[in-house]
């Protein structure tokens, strides 16, 4: 779109589904150079990436082409059908219905940033849910108890 002009950034949380801890170091590096793919093959702009056993950051510079729930979708989607095609594990991978997403102006990029990229740091100090919701207040975001990430019942 000619005289468009935007400066979005967005981090996205998304997380393996039931909160498993199937992310393994030996292929880590593999998802997130394949997930980086699909969001610059969709025109945005990878900043940061990152994951723990249970969930992943990406922070991104996005591009208003397409609507952050198609990129989503398509993140989620393509990435679990890569995983399963290389048969990183006997069972079929999934990722949880649904994912956060949060918005930083220019002058957090940097600070985000280094916080995606220090998530093992970060995890030593507070588990995935107390991070996600900590993302909920902070941001004033409204949830119900019932759709956050938790373990089956």
């Amino acid at each position: 779109m000619s005289n468009t002009y935007t400066q979005i950034h967005v981090q996205c949380v998304m997380a393996v589904k039931f909160r498993a801890s199937l992310i393994q170091p030996a292929w880590k590096e593999q998802l997130h150079k394949y997930i980086t793919g699909i969001v610059q093959n969709h025109g945005h702009k990878m900043i940061a990436i990152n994951s723990m056993p249970d969930h992943l950051h990406l922070f991104i510079g996005f591009r208003p082409n397409q609507s952050l729930s198609d990129l989503m979708r398509l993140v989620k989607g393509e990435s679990s059908e890569w995983i399963n095609k290389q048969q990183f594990m006997p069972a079929v991978f999934r990722w949880q219905e649904g994912y956060g997403a949060f918005s930083y102006s220019r002058s957090h990029v940097q600070t985000v940033t280094d916080y995606v990229m220090n998530q093992e740091e970060h995890h030593r100090k507070r588990t995935f849910l107390e991070e996600y919701q900590q993302f909920l207040e902070q941001f004033e975001i409204e949830y119900d108890e019932r759709y956050i990430f938790k373990l089956p019942e």
